[in-house]
């Protein structure tokens, strides 16, 4: 199973590089892509129309700003798009939140929070874990490991009243 991450531009990896992180926790190989849906549009539709041939199963697209990127990918492909809005303008993000999220009917991109790699590649995981049982499993154990990690620090918390 492989999961593709797309971002308009370097600036945006020390977000993303959660998600390769994350995925890899699960198991999951990823490829990793830096293009511009304005700038670079035919290395985008490339990208994105032979997505499928080069194993891939999901998509992660991230842009800033205008944040055009993911519905661009979506366009392209019949694979699932996570859009991932980044904060990169005096606006917070909140422009790219809106731009991935108000997509228009038929070509649907799954949005995350602002910066919220980390879920989308969690999101993406439990895509492929529909038909991966060994990714499943991992996602059971992520979940009982974080409500350990709560447990503990509930604990933690009460032992200090």
């Amino acid at each position: 199973m492989k999961a593709a991450i797309i971002m308009g531009s370097d600036s945006d990896w020390p977000i993303l590089e959660t998600a390769v992180k994350t995925l890899e926790e699960f198991g999951i190989a990823t490829e990793v892509m830096v293009a511009s849906a304005h700038r670079t549009p035919d290395k985008v539709h490339t990208f994105a129309a032979t997505a499928r041939e080069r194993g891939v199963k999901v998509i992660i697209a991230a842009a800033g700003a205008a944040a055009h990127l993911p519905g661009v990918v979506a366009s392209y492909t019949t694979l699932p798009v996570i859009g991932v809005p980044i904060n990169s303008t005096p606006l917070n993000g909140v422009d790219a939140l809106y731009s991935i999220v108000q997509m228009p009917s038929g070509i649907p991109v799954a949005t995350m929070a602002i910066n919220g790699a980390k879920n989308a590649a969690i999101f993406a995981a439990q895509i492929l874990g529909v038909s991966e049982a060994t990714i499943e499993e991992a996602l059971r154990r992520h979940r009982e490991t974080m409500a350990v990690e709560v447990e503990k620090k509930a604990a933690k918390l009460l032992a200090k009243q």
